[in-house]
């Protein structure tokens, strides 16, 4: 079993063992139990088991022995055999030089029938100290609320049931100290490597012991395993911090951004037309918005829902992959060529998982769909799933989607995803687990014959944002919502785990499509910077000042994404809720690039001041505020005079810090620091 998941351990480890051997308590077994890491009833545990399962019945419990232990630097690999379950379970940990612990699993039917599978949970200990798990909630447009709460006796478990990740997945799991922070305090941190059902699971039982584990949430006999067939369990990705909330993102973003699937080019400054054109597409408009973003420094434009078979709004069209002649006559070749001719990437929008009835492909292949019995499901948003583990209809939408791409001079797809998975059935059974294994083929198929294309992950917005589909995708969509003032909650969680260079974030509408709410240009480009910069607005109506000032923030944005992209996250542990104080700093040190939010009205006169914590503490910096996209509502007669510019060193940064301005609510500004 694992006895230890924290901070490292030196001396004598065999002297651990003796430490830790229990008591032998009134009214309790009469020698210690040592469950192990598969946690069975049979050794006396009775807590949630890491396998569940059944052979028609029988073999209901196991007696795991190990029969082979691997151990080698910084992975070991361990297997465990029951032959009267007639089954064999390989697990394997690895931990990286980033501090990022991979938890894999596999379990093999040895036997001559077949075994149904229930559940495989990925578990880790936890110490008494962490009292407390941090987990998130959401909806549309509402992504990743942080949820804070006391670990009590029981087993805690979130569940995710729309067959994606989902608007209401937690991101992580992460047990906590009652004092971690985000720049101080330990941390245990879980996150589940798949985009379909899941569950995560926190639980304590009556003897103090507790636990926090998760896995693939498996519908009633999804997983049988037939004589000699294998089930690999989505990998458990974890990290312990000793430094906060802020130290378990680093080494999440340190691992993610190591990866040879990692984007190598800078993340391009993107244009997404939906809330610019919504299903309006028209060639002489979408040239004008081509040349306002080509003034202001666009360097990619999506082309979004609409260019498709019918599409003339959200009740038909979906699984029709060509284009139509309505719209585009000629096709889109004059209208990719326009675009590429002013130095611009062009992309383009699918959501191959899903059909509306009113299409040809439907009528066509209505047995193409998920679904149970005779039932078709309810539909959402006018859809129905396709059942993209049918290899023919993987095919289709692999073959008319390659053909498109194959056609036209495009290197980036958005793939979107615009509705929950309710009785997916295949062929009669639970076909989630198959689903989620098909997209991940189709993107690796896509990349394959396709080779350099970049996909952007979008479920709705930030429905499918996980480490399952991570690996095969180079961007997310992070939420719907582009109002600024919720995107400022919705980034800085997202970015827990995904670096912000994954995470697109975009200038919405003056008028925010979601909200209603009006918000300063400032205060969008400035919550727009820090991940993967764009627009989501009819440009064309923006003033001529409002485009100057796109133009010079998309240029800052070029100078500085370098930094943006590679540095350590910063969530200042600012004392007053109206505001936030985030940024990124250099590894060295050298600079960094903080905002000062403000989200609601301050209590009192002067806000706290801002403080900087991570820079050399004897160094000497030169901080100033900026406003490359203009400057926020101030709320007084003179700001303060650092503003302009004033040498400090890092120690005076981090602990005294500089007065906050006065903003009106819904503002922010940028501040540069950088040694002198």
């Amino acid at each position: 079993m694992i006895q230890h998941w924290g901070a490292p351990i030196h001396g004598d480890l065999a002297s651990v063992q003796t430490a830790i051997r229990p008591s032998i308590a009134n009214s309790s077994w009469d020698e210690p139990q040592f469950p192990g890491i598969m946690r069975e009833s049979s050794r006396g545990f009775l807590g949630r088991p890491t396998l569940s399962g059944h052979r028609n019945g029988k073999a209901w419990s196991t007696k795991f022995e190990v029969t082979d232990f691997h151990h080698q630097k910084n992975h070991v690999a361990v297997t465990f055999r029951d032959l009267h379950a007639e089954l064999e379970v390989v697990i394997t940990f690895d931990l990286d030089i980033h501090g990022v612990l991979f938890q894999r699993a596999t379990v093999k039917n040895l036997g001559n029938t077949d075994y149904c599978l229930n559940e495989f949970i990925h578990w880790l200990p936890l110490p008494k100290e962490a009292t407390q798990t941090l987990d998130f909630a959401g909806r549309w447009s509402n992504e990743r609320n942080p949820q804070r709460k006391e670990i009590a006796t029981g087993t805690w478990v979130r569940e995710s049931r729309e067959g994606r990740s989902g608007h209401n997945f937690s991101i992580a799991d992460i047990a906590l100290t009652t004092q971690t922070s985000f720049q101080s305090g330990s941390a245990w941190a879980t996150s589940i490597a798949w985009s379909g059902n899941s569950h995560y699971l926190v639980e304590k039982l009556f003897d103090g012991s507790q636990s926090i584990g998760a896995g693939e949430l498996l519908l009633p006999g999804e997983l049988i395993l037939a004589s000699g067939q294998t089930y690999e369990a989505p990998a458990l990705v974890s990290v312990f911090s000793a430094q906060g909330l802020d130290g378990v993102s680093a080494a999440y973003h340190s691992y993610l951004r190591a990866r040879d699937v990692h984007p190598k080019k800078e993340r391009p400054l993107t244009l997404n037309t939906w809330e610019a054109l919504y299903f309006d597409h028209n060639e002489e408009k979408i040239k004008a918005l081509v040349d306002v973003a080509a003034e202001v420094g666009i360097e990619r434009i999506v082309l979004d829902d609409g260019w498709f078979h019918s599409r003339r709004n959200d009740r038909s069209g979906l699984g029709d992959w060509v284009i139509d002649p309505a719209v585009w006559p000629n096709g889109l070749s004059p209208i990719i060529k326009y675009i590429n001719d002013k130095g611009i990437e062009f992309g383009l929008w699918f959501e191959g998982e899903m059909v509306n009835p009113d299409s040809d492909l439907y009528r066509a292949h209505p047995e193409w769909i998920l679904y149970e019995a005779d039932r078709v499901p309810p539909l959402w948003r006018h859809q129905l799933v396709l059942d993209i583990g049918h290899e023919g209809a993987f095919n289709h939408v692999l073959e008319q989607t390659s053909a498109v791409l194959a056609a036209h001079n495009i290197g980036y797809i958005k793939w979107d995803h615009n509705r929950v998975l309710i009785d997916a059935g295949h062929l009669g059974a639970a076909g989630v687990h198959r689903q989620t294994q098909a997209i991940y083929r189709l993107f690796a198929e896509l990349k394959k014959r396709h080779p350099g294309l970049e996909i952007e992950s979008c479920a709705s917005g930030g429905a499918r944002i996980d480490l399952g589909v991570i690996d095969y995708v180079d961007r997310f969509w992070t939420s719907d919502n582009n109002d600024a003032l919720e995107r400022q909650t919705i980034q800085r969680w997202t970015a827990q785990v995904i670096a912000p260079e994954l995470l697109g974030t975009h200038i919405g509408p003056t008028h925010g499509h979601q909200t209603g709410r009006t918000l300063e240009l400032s205060m969008r480009a400035t919550t727009a910077l820090f991940g993967h910069a764009g627009i989501e607005w009819n440009i064309t109506e923006a003033t001529p000042e409002e485009r100057k000032h796109l133009a010079t923030w998309a240029q800052y944005y070029k100078n500085n994404r370098g930094l943006l992209h590679s540095g350590k996250m910063v969530r200042v542990d600012y004392p007053e809720a109206h505001a936030y104080l985030h940024g990124v700093r250099a590894h060295d040190a050298s600079r960094a690039i903080f905002a000062y939010v403000q989200l609601t009205p301050t209590v009192s006169i002067h806000p706290s001041p801002l403080k900087f914590p991570g820079l050399d503490q004897t160094a000497n910096y030169v901080i100033k505020a900026v406003f490359p996209a203009g400057k926020p509502r101030f709320m007084l007669i003179t700001p303060p005079e650092w503003m302009a510019g004033i040498t400090m060193s890092g120690s005076a940064l981090s602990s005294i810090g500089v007065t906050a301005p006065i903003l009106a609510p819904a503002n922010a500004f940028l501040i540069e620091i950088s040694k002198a």
